[in-house]
């Protein structure tokens, strides 16, 4: 029989994994957030704003989160009414958009959003069955402040071997990407 220490340490177990998983599905939406709410407020200062404000509400209903379900969805639903709150706090402004225009360009935003998801994880998938060579020749080309010419120097080849090899690699990553979700949506 468990003693009680162990059946104590059982929920602050799950609550420690549960809150590391949210915290890392926080940090990672933060970007797609952002493009979503300044989808609806063309302002980026605005749209920064509004992410604070979603962040605290998010944080705050981090317990009414399930596990396992769409973080992104569940944040951008929070997002929408923020941008409602900002909007109403900003009336006063000469250009108002109707509010079906605004919720259809965040339903928009949305689906892009989760397709580019799909795409993303997709390609992560195509990349680990390129071959190591030509793995790590993309991902030396699409290190921040690498290009062609540069890449082409740190291995010794010429440059125009390089842009033939990175074309063929990405030919080859669009086709595995195409097809994967062509496979999904037909599932």
């Amino acid at each position: 029989m468990p003693s009680r220490d162990e059946i104590d340490s059982q929920p602050q177990t799950e609550k420690l994994e549960d809150s590391e998983e949210f915290i890392r599905l926080f940090t990672r939406s933060q970007r797609r957030l952002f493009l979503y709410i300044l989808s609806q407020v063309p302002n980026p200062v605005e749209a920064d704003e509004i992410l604070q404000e979603t962040n605290l509400v998010v944080w705050k209903k981090s317990h009414q989160f399930q596990p396992g379900t769409n973080f992104i969805a569940w944040s951008c639903r929070i997002a929408t009414y923020e941008v409602y709150k900002f909007r109403d706090r900003r009336k006063r402004e000469k250009l108002h958009f109707s509010e079906s225009f605004l919720q259809q360009v965040a339903d928009e935003s949305l689906e892009r959003i989760e397709d580019d998801e799909e795409r993303h994880t997709a390609l992560m998938e195509c990349m680990k069955r390129l071959r190591s060579e030509d793995r790590e020749l993309i991902q030396m080309r699409y290190a921040p402040g690498e290009n062609g010419k540069s890449v082409a120097k740190i291995l010794g080849r010429p440059v125009n071997s390089v842009y033939q090899s990175l074309g063929r690699i990405r030919r080859v990553l669009l086709e595995c990407v195409n097809r994967r979700l062509a496979a999904e949506a037909n599932t």
